[in-house]
């Protein structure tokens, strides 16, 4: 690095005072921020990235020592990475896989009408288990878009929940009314997808 002894104390003078304005800034930005409680968190958009930003908060309430739960509205069969590391944790994490997949796959409206059913009961027992922590509802976003449930009675679940439950909704086409009824939302922007360029989904990447 160039410059005299005098210009590097100077440097570092205006740094230091640059940080110390930082500090105070978020000092100010921070002082009425003293509210603790639950919080109902949306990730949607066409990107990648939304059940995993969501299983990455898991790890994190499972290392806090919270108890979790975990419905997912899609996935049912497939093996996936993320539920076989939550199964070793059975005194900590309730995981229920009850999809039976995309409804093209299924082809039957009325089965996967049943199936979303069975797991919104699953999904509101949960909730009002004040021993939960944190819910994660995998994919209810698809099944919302798909009018497999009533928006009105899965709002009205989500708006009920204990004061201090963390629930996490996932899936692209989020509807505007859980959108405005959530706390957090995140939308992931497709850029760039291997699959494009004929990549199949991998271990460890999509599942």
């Amino acid at each position: 690095m160039g410059g005299t002894p005098k210009q590097h104390d100077e440097a570092e003078r205006a740094h230091a005072e640059k940080m110390r304005r930082r500090r105070e800034a978020r000092a100010r930005l921070m002082a009425d921020k003293t509210e603790e409680r639950g919080l109902l968190i949306v990730h949607t958009g066409a990107g990648k990235g939304k059940s995993t930003a969501a299983f990455g908060m898991a790890l994190r309430a499972i290392g806090h020592g919270m108890k979790l739960g975990v419905v997912q509205f899609v996935k049912g069969a497939w093996a996936t990475g993320e539920r076989t590391v939550l199964e070793r944790f059975p005194g900590q994490v309730v995981i229920k896989a009850m999809g039976e997949g995309f409804t093209w796959n299924t082809a039957d409206r009325a089965r996967d009408v049943a199936c979303a059913r069975a797991a919104f009961d699953e999904a509101r027992r949960m909730i009002a288990d004040p021993s939960f922590g944190m819910v994660i509802l995998d994919e209810l976003n698809i099944v919302l878009r798909y009018d497999y449930l009533p928006l009105d009675e899965v709002l009205a679940a989500l708006s009920a929940r204990p004061e201090g439950l963390h629930v996490i909704v996932t899936g692209r086409n989020a509807r505007p009314e859980l959108i405005g009824l959530a706390d957090l939302v995140t939308e992931m922007t497709l850029v760039k997808h291997p699959f494009k360029s004929g990549v199949k989904a991998q271990k460890g990447i999509e599942f």
